[in-house]
């Protein structure tokens, strides 16, 4: 584990970790969230009704039951889905910019819808774009399941983000040319689908909530067995308490329900834009540290570029900073939720690896 080897046993280490864990959570529970808001364009109710959080939970109690279920259904489930969501997305933008009649003119908004938006608007929501790769996460953390994992998980890493970048890319160029900024706006949690209608119809709807109930299961599912495995791992090296509560079971088995059972809690009181924002700002915090680490102590070792790291690790803070700013303005009780978050962490890791020391040094 990097922060281990760049900080040792130490609070830095236990809480970047932390952060890093509560960030999938978070995004377990966006997702969540996202598969009910979709799920409902297929039905005559209203998006902010309590179906939103009960379609979510019962995805994430589906993905659990998955989880138990062993390794060889995840892989195959997540295998088949995977093709499924990229294939689909791919047709989506697609068919969206040819209907669009797409020009170059298209890649940028109009100008005078973004006069509207500050320098720091821009900037800060960046930090929501960096969640859309939250992902890659799931693979170093399930690299114990992969062949070859010394030289594969690089390579699915460097797949992964080329693939992802490009569907990321033609979506939002598709999205940009079927539907104005405004228009966007008043969509929110399901512009997908508003950018459907113009180029497919009902049909477009049909498919677009297809893909994003197929998309937000599988990511469900990979994520929280990514997740189960890290914090096994955590508990394993002792940076992060754990108690049975009477339970059989390996440790893995535990971590899913306590997963399960905080993002299924994310899911019920936290709305989307909430719970992305907070797992941004968790994020960029882990990030900071951990590019700060791999500089300080690892960089020699590892042969990495100290230039990229500190580039990294500067617009990691330009872009904290910014998204800091513009929710103080919007939504402060974000800004206040995500400090007490990081504060109770470090306070909880220091105070938990304090209580180790001591009860190992009387033993």
């Amino acid at each position: 584990m990097i922060l281990m080897k760049a900080y040792g046993k130490t609070t830095l280490t236990a809480a970047a970790s932390v952060l890093m864990a509560l960030a999938m959570i978070i995004n377990e529970s966006l997702v969540a969230r996202t598969f009910g808001t979709y799920t409902l364009q297929l039905f005559d109710v209203e998006n902010n009704s309590i179906w939103v959080p009960a379609l979510g939970v019962i995805l994430l109690i589906v993905a659990y039951i998955i989880n138990v279920s062993g390794n060889e259904i995840i892989g195959k489930t997540s295998q088949f889905m995977a093709f499924i969501k990229i294939a689909g997305i791919i047709v989506f933008a697609i068919g969206g910019l040819w209907a669009a009649q797409f020009t170059l003119a298209n890649v940028l908004p109009v100008s005078d819808t973004i006069n509207n938006y500050s320098v720091a608007s821009y900037i800060g929501a960046i930090a929501l774009s960096i969640l859309a790769y939250k992902g890659f996460t799931t693979i170093t953390n399930s690299g114990g399941e992969i062949t070859k994992p010394h030289k594969n998980v690089g390579r699915s890493i460097i797949i992964s983000i080329l693939i992802c970048t490009i569907v990321y890319f033609l979506v939002a160029v598709a999205v940009n040319s079927s539907l104005s900024i405004s228009e966007i706006v008043k969509a929110k949690d399901y512009s997908l689908v508003e950018a459907a209608r113009p180029a497919f119809g009902n049909f477009g709807i049909y498919f677009t909530v297809g893909i994003a109930i197929v998309a937000t299961i599988s990511g469900v599912i990979a994520s929280i067995f990514a997740v189960s495995r890290m914090t096994a791992m955590l508990t394993d090296m002792e940076l992060v308490p754990h108690s049975h509560f009477g339970m059989s079971g390996s440790v893995q088995k535990h971590m899913l329900i306590y997963i399960v059972v905080i993002a299924i809690t994310l899911t019920i009181f936290f709305d989307l834009s909430r719970i992305a924002s907070i797992g941004a700002i968790f994020y960029l915090v882990m990030d900071m540290i951990v590019h700060w680490g791999v500089y300080k102590h690892l960089r020699k070792e590892v042969k990495a570029n100290g230039i990229i790291l500190i580039t990294a690790l500067v617009l990691d803070l330009i872009v904290l900073i910014a998204f800091l700013l513009v929710k103080a303005n919007s939504d402060i009780f974000v800004v206040i939720v995500s400090a007490i978050g990081v504060v109770l962490v470090f306070a909880g890791e220091k105070w938990f690896l304090h209580w180790k020391e001591k009860e190992q040094g009387t033993d």
